[in-house]
Formats: structure tokens, sequence, C-alpha cells
């Protein structure tokens, strides 16, 4: 299989630096006036500052000479840091013709570095991160798990907290037949991002799973329905164990023959079925847009 994440970026050539008091003027305040320099400003005592100081160099290499670090250890030049009224580390400006326009204190991720990076640099592309996250929901969405799996595991080894991340590892895992596994893992999502189209998709496909592995075999549910049209349990039931399995259109046509019959139906239960079918699926797939079309001329007729 072919390496989604390099484990050891590219050579930066000089674009990042260890800086002294003395060289301070010529690498940070002089070069900031050809292009944007960052400075971080750590101490070998620091714990954050190791977490930090690899993901920005990693940001900066990618960036391929659109912006330079120059690293300051505090203990060994604590004139900048004075001079920088630094209270805290780690600590890193950003500096622009020779002046600090901007600044954070913190470790962060990656992906909140780059785009710190590009608000004063303009775009850098996509971060090797980025580049596995697309790797990975391609893969996805064409059922290679393997690929998935590997591309989204790698993700969050190297950013814990890449939340639509673990929102897709969920989705392999589901595909994989590990339920319990996929809500673990969306236990783990703090409420406050539930509301990103990564986490909503997973958490919807986490419930039609659920739906699906409660209401039983598809046949007897058919015969159920085929038997008595107007049984909406039984309908509903069958619409869940389609869906579940994989059977998008048919379940959905069963959702929306629920919501012809009876749109109120137990608080509107085909529909809100349906609209999560929507989320699993995307809006740009045709199906979704197609069962959009016809949910509104049920519901506007």
């Amino acid at each position: 299989m072919e390496t989604l994440i390099s484990d050891t970026p590219g050579t930066g050539k000089n674009w990042v630096k260890d800086g002294t008091t003395e060289s301070f003027m010529a690498d940070v305040v002089d070069a900031s006036r050809e292009k944007l320099v960052l400075v971080d400003l750590w101490a070998p005592w620091c714990g954050p500052c190791k977490q930090l100081t690899p993901l920005i160099e990693k940001v900066v290499k990618d960036a391929k000479g659109a912006v330079e670090l120059v690293k300051i250890d505090i203990d060994q030049h604590p004139q900048i840091a004075q001079s920088l009224r630094v209270q805290s580390i780690p600590a890193v400006f950003a500096f622009k013709n020779g002046q600090p326009v901007d600044g954070f204190m913190g470790a962060v991720p990656e992906s909140k570095i780059k785009d710190f990076v590009e608000k004063h640099a303009g775009p850098i592309g996509p971060s090797p991160i980025e580049q596995a996250y697309t790797t990975g929901s391609e893969a996805l969405e064409r059922d290679d798990t393997e690929v998935a799996l590997a591309a989204f595991a790698k993700i969050l080894d190297l950013e814990p907290d890449h939340m639509d991340a673990k929102a897709q590892l969920a989705r392999v895992y589901l595909k994989l037949g590990e339920l319990e596994a996929a809500k673990t893992l969306m236990e783990t999502v703090p409420d406050g991002v539930k509301k990103s189209t990564a986490v909503s998709s997973a958490m919807a496909a986490i419930s039609i799973a659920e739906n699906a592995a409660n209401v039983g075999e598809i046949a007897p549910l058919q015969a159920k329905v085929d038997e008595n049209p107007d049984d909406l349990d039984a309908r509903l039931d069958l619409a869940q164990a389609l869906v579940g399995r994989g059977s998008f259109e048919a379940g959905g046509t069963e959702l929306l023959e629920i919501i012809r019959r009876d749109r109120d139906w137990k608080e509107a239960a085909g529909r809100q079925e349906l609209l999560k079918l929507f989320e699993v699926m995307g809006p740009t797939n045709p199906l979704t847009k197609s069962f959009r079309r016809q949910l509104s001329s049920i519901l506007f007729a």
C-alpha cells in the first residue's frame, strides 16, 4: 500500500532555522520585508512546545518558500521574549514588513497553523493531512475500506482531535460491520462539533445501522408490506432494513411511500428517516437530488 502521509517531511532548505538575539534583526525583521516570517518561542523544558514545533516546521516546509520559521530558545535568548512581552510558551508571532502582525499561544493542531499561515501568506495548497483526508474519503466512497482505514487512522495518529477524520473512520467501521466501534469512536466527539457535514453524516449512518440491526430480515418484512400496504410500521421496518443493508434507492422509495400515505405518521417518522439518508448519501448524490424532488412534490402537492 502507498504511503499516505510521510513521517519525514521534505528538507525545507533554509526555511527553518534556529535564531539568536544577535541574528534576530537579519533573520526576522529584515527577512519579513520579503516574505512572512514566523517566530516560534520555545524552551527545552516546555512539553507543549515539543508538540507544536514539529507541526509548525511541517506547515512551513509544505509552504515551499512562502514562509520562513525562526525558532528561539528563550532560555538562551530571554531578551527576545521580553521585548515581545511573552508570558507563556509556546508562543508564535507572525512578522511582516519588519513588524509583528499576529500571533498565538499554546499548542494547536496542524490545520490551525496552516490557517494562520494562509491568513498572512495566502493559499499554500493542501497539507499532507488534507491530502490523506481526500484519499481516505474517496476510498470510502468506492468501498475501499483498506485504504480508507489506513488514511484516517494515520491522520488521527498525527492529529488526534481531527473530528472529521474520526467521523469518516466511524463510517469505515460501519462498512466493516463494527457498529459498537463506530459508536465508541463518535462518543469522543464533543457536542459542539457535531454539526460538521462529516460528523452529521456519521451520526446518521450510525442511527441507520442501529435501526437495521433491530428490524430483522428483509424477506418477511416485504411479505408483511405486500399483504397489507397500509401497515406503515412494517413499511418503516422494511425501509430501515433496506437502507441499513445499503439498498438506498429501495429503502428511500419506501420512506417516500410512507410520507405519501401519511406525512405526519409517528411525528413524521418517514421524513426523519429520509433526512438521515440524505445526510449519509450527501447533497450531491443523484439519488439525494431525486428523492428531494419527490419529497417536495409530495409535501407541496
